[in-house]
């Protein structure tokens, strides 16, 4: 498991004896001031096996309402995510889990309300 240097986001293989590196498991710390402030978002992320060509496919487990966010599955909408949508195979999982936390951050998703704390897909 690994995590950014300010403890706010963090990502580990799903089974520790996937050799193949293809299921990794996510989370992002809400940030402050924002609707998700506080909160714990888990998520699954599967580098396909066109990675690192192709982004990863990314789903909340945790269930959140943002823009770009499937509200009956959790899963991410790759063009509303700028690194999934304009890939770059030198990105990483924290480099979207972090451009996820920034979006998190904006206007558009503070009007929206939350479900309930802790409530999965």
């Amino acid at each position: 498991r690994s995590s950014d240097l300010d403890g706010v986001t963090s990502w580990g293989l799903e089974d520790d004896d996937d050799m193949t590196l293809t299921k990794w498991t996510g989370m992002i710390v809400g940030p402050p001031r924002t609707p998700y402030e506080n909160r714990i978002y888990s998520l699954r992320l599967v580098c396909g096996p066109r990675y690192p060509d192709e982004p990863l496919i990314v789903q909340f487990l945790t269930r959140i309402h943002m823009n770009g966010v499937n509200a009956s599955n959790g899963v991410v909408d790759r063009r509303s995510v700028p690194t999934l949508a304009r890939w770059q195979q030198s990105y990483t999982i924290k480099t979207v889990l972090q451009d996820l936390r920034r979006l998190m951050t904006l206007k558009e998703n503070f009007k929206l309300t939350q479900p309930p704390e802790g409530s999965q897909y």
